[in-house]
């Protein structure tokens, strides 16, 4: 079967639980059972559906065999230097993978290529990188080098270890990009829901090392927890979905983990996507993260899609998708120079 395998629990938390989200990327060679239900539910327009389904199927293949060729990808780098940060999630300690074009030539290696960093969301507890690997085969297809790193999870971390982690990764892409041939003057950010809270408040908030002006853009896509003081204070947290141990029951540390308070004239370009049919608490957080935003870049406005919360990152599977378009023009807008 061709598909995303998804199992939700809908806590109405600042996150969705992924409790399991497999993306079958070796069933992509055996997309029959998908290609008969398109055709089934077209059958009276298709005069002979066993023609088109070979048809489509041998331009899929095509499709398939040629773009999986062009991306290269480089699994389970370590990216983490210090000691305390080295704990284990699902029994091995957090690593980054990094696709790349595969057709990197010795003549072409000094043009260096927009790089993007996508964090993966999942209610802080639940999630890994190897779930995206169509989201970074899909920029590579767009002349972008992605990086997707782990980090470690709840109930092992809490928010301020998991922000420290992706950190880390931010630094080491500056550093060692260029041997993928990305462009470390030009690194983009991205998250989903927990992922994109962690690369706002890696990048904003200053104990944690990452110079804003070192950061091209950050793309928020139906980010959760922007604002998590505000969250906290109407909802404490408990020992539900682990957030006593993400979060701690002091209001000052809540404080310290909302990406909104760290906001300033520094901070790096914004582009919002937002879930028309998303979490109430994530609309909420966004109105507040992008009222304080204005005072410094007043022309961000949220994008908004008709989608809930997760169909916000499956729309990244499909390679055609409008996003990979939006953001890489975002990209050619914000380049530094």
């Amino acid at each position: 079967m061709f598909g995303i395998s998804i199992v939700l629990k809908d806590t109405h938390k600042p996150s969705t639980t992924i409790s399991n989200l497999t993306i079958i990327l070796t069933e992509l060679s055996k997309p029959s059972a998908y290609l008969y239900r398109i055709i089934s539910r077209h059958k009276a327009e298709i005069l002979n559906p066993l023609y088109m389904m070979f048809k489509l199927l041998g331009v899929l293949f095509f499709i398939i065999s040629f773009t999986s060729c062009a991306v290269k990808k480089h699994a389970d780098i370590s990216y983490l230097n210090t000691p305390e940060l080295k704990i284990k999630t699902d029994g091995e300690i957090p690593k980054l993978n990094v696709f790349n074009s595969r057709n990197i030539s010795e003549e072409n290696k000094s043009v260096k290529k927009p790089v993007l960093i996508f964090v993966y969301g999942g209610n802080w507890n639940t999630g890994s990188k190897d779930i995206y690997g169509f989201l970074g085969r899909n920029f590579v297809k767009h002349d972008v080098v992605s990086v997707l790193p782990n980090y470690t999870l709840s109930p092992q971390a809490n928010y301020d270890t998991m922000a420290r982690q992706i950190a880390e990764a931010i630094k080491w892409t500056q550093n060692n990009i260029a041997d993928y041939g990305g462009d470390p003057s030009r690194i983009y950010l991205t998250g989903h829901s927990a992922g994109g809270h962690l690369v706002a408040l890696a990048t904003l908030n200053p104990k944690y090392g990452i110079d804003p002006a070192s950061i091209s853009g950050i793309i928020l896509n139906d980010a959760a927890a922007l604002d998590m003081k505000h969250y906290l204070e109407n909802n404490p947290p408990t020992t539900t979905d682990d957030y006593l141990t993400t979060w701690t029951n002091e209001p000052a540390k809540w404080q310290d983990a909302s990406p909104v308070y760290f906001l300033s004239k520094t901070s790096p370009p914004f582009k919002i996507y937002l879930g028309s049919k998303t979490y109430q608490s994530i609309k909420t957080a966004n109105a507040r993260f992008l009222e304080e935003l204005h005072n410094f870049q007043p022309a961000v406005q949220p994008q908004i899609l008709k989608k809930k919360h997760v169909p916000m990152v499956l729309q990244y599977f499909w390679p055609w998708s409008k996003r990979y378009d939006e953001i890489v023009a975002f990209m050619g807008v914000v380049k530094k120079n």
